[in-house]
């Protein structure tokens, strides 16, 4: 199955040079440990990636196996390089899809646990989603590309998964109101990894959201190029749930719906040097639907730069949920044209989504908002409000500081205001925050 000697020596030659490469995005001993960031307890063990004494890595090439790129499915021949990849004996090994070409690849699912030491899985190529929406439906798949349970894990290669999203859009319930609501499938799903890094890759036109990030520990993210259509539905850029220590670095994210959206069981996470736009912002949230309990603590975003975004910095609860949002700090970041930069909303209720009419009138408890921090913000409002906290009178946002927010209108004054919340102003802040009667 093998190619010519000349060919293996270049690959081997390929993947020594990325193994050399150190991940150059957010390094976990740059982690803010001020009292309102995150510290996570321990960060990936960079020493997998440094070449060390012993024989190379195995090179597994989807080509060997039967990968073709004249658009037939090359899902089988994928999985078979997979296995061959992740229970090599070799220590560490290399699943290669090479450059200058593009492969059809159906749902495909890349589990874990490997007997390799570490795995490498370089896309170098290019993978096309099929664009027939049944192959989802009549199978009830909600993933497209699945890592899952792989410990030392890199995802990298600088090439693309193309997601061909476009009937999943126009067949939207939320452009097409006679359509049936039907969660899309996420491009790039990665479950249950521990010391996970996913570099250098060109995510475009998911279906529904771009890349998830679900139970896993030990996460750099950085260099992803993510797009998608501004009117594109439900087509985040990359979602947290679940999992703690993650580091998002360096990333561009121009999509139809939050840049990055952090949910439940998510905590120590640092989104750092992200640019945003168009889209819904940074979000954390929604939290607590359908009376659920929910959590998320110990995040820092810094370093953004929002343009032309529906949303900045968001935090979202539904009413009637339980459970806290607590320690989350924004700072340095830039907004330009952003329609709602700073947002806290306590009493999110999505008529659409819920059961009963009753269901959006004021309930008794609430998701716990507190200590929240906004440092160093600046740019300018689509809208008159440049700053809304609305929070629940069940329960009051606690502990808000705003320091050196300066938030200008596009031709109209900006304003401030806030509901049920405890806000503490410093530095050379405006608008300056006055409580709602």
């Amino acid at each position: 199955m093998g190619g010519s000697t000349t060919t293996v020596v270049v690959m081997l030659i390929v993947v020594l040079h990325y193994y050399m490469l150190l991940v150059d995005g957010a390094s976990w001993d740059e982690v803010s440990s001020e009292a309102d960031g995150p510290a996570p307890a321990e960060g990936p063990d960079d020493e997998l990636w440094l070449p060390r004494a012993g024989p190379p890595p195995r090179v597994v090439n989807v080509d060997d196996y039967g990968a073709a790129d004249a658009g037939v499915d090359a899902a089988e021949a994928f999985l078979a390089a997979w296995s061959e990849a992740c229970n090599s004996s070799a220590g560490r090994s290399v699943f290669l899809v090479p450059e200058g070409k593009a492969y059809l690849l159906m749902p495909v699912s890349f589990r874990g646990p490997c007997r390799a030491a570490s795995v490498a899985a370089m896309i170098k190529g290019t993978l096309e989603a099929p664009s027939d929406r049944s192959v989802w439906l009549e199978r009830g798949l909600q993933e497209w590309i699945t890592f899952e349970g792989v410990d030392r894990l890199r995802v990298l290669g600088g090439g693309t998964l193309d997601g061909n999203g476009m009937q999943w859009w126009i067949n939207s319930c939320k452009l097409n109101r006679s359509a049936r609501c039907v969660t899309g499938p996420t491009a790039l799903y990665l479950r249950r990894c521990t010391r996970l890094v996913v570099e250098e890759l060109q995510v475009r036109d998911s279906m529904q959201m771009h890349v998830a990030i679900a139970y896993s520990r030990d996460v750099a993210v950085s260099r992803l190029s993510i797009t998608a259509p501004a009117w594109s539905p439900n087509t985040d850029g990359i979602h947290v749930s679940n999992s703690r220590e993650v580091s998002i670095s360096r990333c561009t994210i121009a999509t139809g719906d939050d840049c990055v959206s952090i949910v439940t069981g998510s905590t120590f996470v640092r989104v750092t040097s992200i640019f945003c736009g168009p889209g819904h912002g940074i979000s954390i949230g929604s939290l607590g639907a359908n009376n659920s309990w929910a959590h998320v603590s110990d995040v820092l975003v810094e370093k953004a730069t929002l343009l032309g975004t529906t949303n900045g910095v968001r935090i979202k609860t539904w009413q009637g949920g339980y459970g806290y949002a607590e320690r989350i700090s924004f700072r340095d970041i830039s907004m330009r044209n952003v329609t709602n930069p700073i947002i806290i909303d306590q009493n999110y209720c999505d008529s659409a989504r819920t059961t009963t009419p009753s269901s959006c009138h004021d309930q008794g408890s609430a998701v716990a908002v507190r200590n929240i921090s906004y440092r160093n913000i600046h740019g300018t409002s689509a809208s008159r409000v440049a700053i809304s906290l609305v929070c629940s009178a069940a329960l009051r946002c606690d502990g808000i500081r705003m320091q050196d927010v300066y938030l200008v209108g596009e031709g109209r004054y900006a304003t401030c205001s806030y509901r049920n919340a405890t806000v503490v102003q410093s530095g050379y802040t405006f608008p300056f925050c006055s409580a709602e009667m």
